[in-house]
């Protein structure tokens, strides 16, 4: 995802319109859903019919106001019952290290001298197989500034190295940051589950795309982090290559290292990630967007496990990413 306050991480001052405010959106939250049923996201990239710069327009809006999420259980022991339909008030993870957390630098060099194999390591194939979870892409707020939803998804994908194979995308349930939202948004039949149930998933052919490789270099991975913008740049930028690439083991080390070198990353020791996966988790505060990013590492093999964006005043979550499995296969999905 790449929304607004994103957008504004990586033009810094640049930015003309860094301290607008953003009102409400313009069109009602109806409209806006029949116009996101036109768009389609290739590869993570969105492929839009002509309903485009609406689209993008409500969803980096709603982010820019910090909307949130709520959480409901996932995963293959997730329960299938009407209270987890509903979800729970999504809070942010707690942190070994909450207050006054040290500087991440000698953490993350310690991880990257010491990290192991991954299975995807002794594995080989054509395709690079990710399977992700989404939440909060897009974001949308009702006209009087009260009420959120974000929209959900679960993409499996299949890439080969000239860009060709398949994306598998399923929208998952809507999430709602409290239950004064959950019922506005249900009264106005968005968020409602269906009477059919989950929604098919839908399958999306790839098509060719010559993907730059992979490489331990860290003058190459300072350039393709973005570190030059920043410690919130790089953050997103380490959760793009993890989402695209299967990552070996020297580039997982490269990365650590390079990010240990940016300002600003803070170490918050031990975690639990959404999908309930041991980690250690670092975190950048972006106190003049009012915006905290938080990269969630596997402490065994270095690979990245979650991406989250959370405002700082109040703390609320505007999107999380999970990475459940990343694999090298011969065969697409």
């Amino acid at each position: 995802m790449f929304g607004a306050e994103r957008t504004r991480t990586l033009l810094g001052p640049a930015d003309p319109a860094r301290n607008a405010t953003v009102g409400p959106p313009l069109v009602s939250a109806r409209e806006l859903i029949d116009r996101a049923d036109a768009t389609e996201t290739v590869a993570g990239r969105r492929r839009v019919r002509p309903t485009r710069r609406v689209v993008l327009a409500a969803g980096t809006l709603a982010v820019a106001v910090g909307a949130v999420a709520v959480l409901q259980p996932f995963g293959e022991d997730a329960p299938d019952t009407p209270a987890a339909a509903a979800g729970l008030v999504l809070v942010p993870v707690a942190y070994q290290f909450d207050a006054d957390p040290p500087a991440a630098g000698p953490q993350l060099s310690m991880l990257a001298d010491k990290i192991k194999d991954a299975a995807y390591d002794h594995q080989s194939g054509r395709y690079m197989y990710h399977h992700t979870k989404l939440w909060g892409d897009p974001v949308m707020t009702s006209a009087d500034g009260r009420h959120h939803v974000a929209f959900a998804s679960e993409t499996k994908l299949w890439q080969a190295a000239d860009g060709t194979g398949n994306q598998v995308r399923t929208q998952l349930e809507p999430q709602y940051p409290d239950q004064e939202s959950r019922d506005y948004w249900q009264r106005e039949s968005i968020g409602r589950p269906a009477a059919t149930g989950t929604p098919a998933p839908k399958v999306i052919p790839l098509s060719p795309e010559e993907l730059r490789p992979l490489s331990a270099d860290p003058s190459e991975l300072r350039e393709r982090l973005k570190v030059e913008y920043g410690a919130g740049a790089a953050s997103k930028w380490v959760s793009t290559l993890y989402g695209q690439y299967v990552v070996p083991r020297a580039t997982r080390a490269a990365v650590l290292r390079v990010l240990a070198d940016v300002p600003g990353f803070r170490w918050r020791g031990q975690v639990t990630d959404r999908a309930g996966r041991s980690g250690v988790a670092v975190t950048f505060d972006d106190r003049e967007h009012d915006q905290q990013s938080l990269l969630v590492f596997d402490p065994r093999t270095g690979e990245l496990l979650a991406h989250e964006l959370l405002t700082l005043s109040p703390v609320r979550i505007s999107s999380y990413q999970v990475i459940l499995d990343a694999a090298w296969t011969n065969q697409p999905g």
